[in-house]
């Protein structure tokens, strides 16, 4: 009898724990951007401390990896392009060896030097010609992730061309979204979503067990879904023209620029990459933009536990062969 109760009284303490899980949810601007951060916990303080971490968290990253910040380390790299290495903490170098990495697989479509254009497109409408040929020429002169010098020995970073930039807009709001929910779950969290507008990775289940959900939206009317799908830990990201452009004689230019050419990148609306995490996911996305449908399904399709789904210029959905479309 005893043992009954006890059973009946644990049962019911679960229950009741499983019961108070909620979901907490906050939005903020951060890294100039907005983010959405979701936990599930048993209280509004317990998330509120979870959400806390998680900021604090991007923040660090934010500090580490902007090239605006003129004290950080990344701007230190910029400040001494062409005239020195310098020696940076064991996690900026690593992250830098991995954006090298993927420059590599991408043959250049992914370029953290994108930094070193010179900044002749603008798309907060103050732009009112095409840019000359000769600027747009110029404008790639210092970009080559091959002038990007990595001592593994001393851990320093070189940039061989005097002016040459490296920055990581790219990359960084995954790499920030990967860290915080590394943390939140390192700390006990159950579950959650970080949204680095986007740039979105999650784990675990929403508090009725469902998993959480992403939605492909429909580039030509945002109110429709081509698609939705489940996520169990895993990011998803998606790089699109359809909010950020300029147009010339009825032609629309991307904000998402060619790293070698200079040109924006065309024939894609929208591509979206499910990845392992954020980071990879955020580069490839901007990478397939940048090489086409053909290739870009071709690339991913050799990556394993990546997949991706685009949407050209004709409004034609492609999809790489792990894919299967929900309507």
């Amino acid at each position: 009898m005893k043992k009954t109760l006890i059973f009946i009284f644990l049962f019911m303490f679960l229950v009741s724990a499983v019961a108070q899980e909620k979901k907490y949810d906050r939005t903020l601007k951060l890294m100039g951007s907005r983010f959405d951060i979701s936990v599930i916990a048993t209280s509004e303080q317990d998330a509120n401390n979870y959400i806390d971490l998680a900021i604090a968290e991007i923040e660090r990253i934010e500090n580490l990896i902007s090239s605006w910040n003129g004290h950080s380390e990344t701007s230190k790299i910029n400040q001494n392009a062409g005239i020195k290495p310098v020696k940076v903490s064991a996690e900026l170098f690593d992250f830098i060896h991995r954006s090298l990495q993927i420059s590599k697989i991408t043959e250049g479509a992914f370029d953290i030097s994108y930094a070193s254009m010179d900044n002749i497109w603008k798309f907060d409408g103050s732009m009112t010609k095409m840019p000359s040929a000769e600027a747009i020429k110029k404008s790639v002169e210092k970009v080559g992730y091959h002038n990007i010098v990595l001592d593994y020995n001393k851990q320093t970073v070189f940039l061989k061309v005097k002016g040459m930039k490296i920055g990581f807009g790219a990359i960084g709001k995954g790499y920030a979204a990967d860290m915080a929910k590394k943390l939140l779950q390192n700390r006990g969290v159950k579950a959650g979503l970080i949204n680095a507008s986007g740039d979105l990775n999650c784990w675990g289940k929403q508090p009725d067990g469902i998993s959480w959900k992403v939605g492909i939206t429909n580039p030509l009317n945002k109110n429709k879904m081509y698609s939705w799908f489940d996520l169990d830990n895993q990011a998803v990201v998606t790089s699109g023209n359809y909010e950020k452009f300029v147009q010339f004689d009825e032609k629309k230019y991307s904000h998402i620029i060619n790293p070698k050419t200079g040109y924006p990148a065309n024939g894609i609306i929208s591509a979206t990459v499910f990845a392992p995490k954020a980071e990879l996911a955020d580069a490839l996305a901007t990478s397939v933009f940048v090489i086409g449908t053909s290739v870009g399904i071709d690339m991913i399709n050799q990556i394993k536990g990546v997949e991706c789904i685009i949407i050209d210029d004709e409004n034609k959905v492609h999809s790489s062969k792990g894919i299967q479309l929900k309507n």
